[in-house]
């Protein structure tokens, strides 16, 4: 195998992905593995390993498939673009970034609200439990 090179399933143990999702990805148009063994095992890179990260972080987010599909885009866009020669289609890349960075805060935020709903209710059915216990030991 070239250096620097992973087939699948050690890129599912450095994601934390299943076999199945990272093919499923591939198959949606969210990834591709770089190159292929002669005998047709997926080979991987760095940079694919680190799509694969970004896939994983939207995926509690809610992000749908073509979110993902166009940050991905804006991303590669982004390491592509020269600078110097292209300042416009820069800002208007940056400014889909800025878009994105916004929905992820936002969806965090809502996030951190529902946690705290859930602890709250569980805070509460430990203190349910905890009355009950001490009045059943009572009798």
């Amino acid at each position: 195998m070239p250096a620097g090179l992973m087939q699948i399933g050690e890129v599912a143990e450095r994601t934390g992905l299943s076999l199945r999702t990272i093919r499923y990805y591939e198959e949606v148009g969210l990834v591709a593995p770089s190159s292929r063994t002669q005998g047709g095992f997926r080979l991987y890179t760095e940079q694919d390993v680190e799509r694969l990260l970004v896939i994983k972080r939207m995926k509690p987010l809610e992000f749908s498939l073509g979110e993902m599909r166009e940050l991905l885009s804006t991303l590669d866009q982004l390491a592509d673009l020269d600078d110097d020669k292209q300042p416009r289609e820069r800002d208007t890349l940056l400014a889909r970034l800025s878009m994105y960075r916004q929905a992820a805060d936002a969806r965090c935020e809502a996030l951190r609200a529902q946690l705290g709903n859930a602890e709250e209710f569980a805070e509460g059915l430990k203190r349910e439990l905890t009355r009950r216990q001490r009045s059943a030991g009572r009798r």
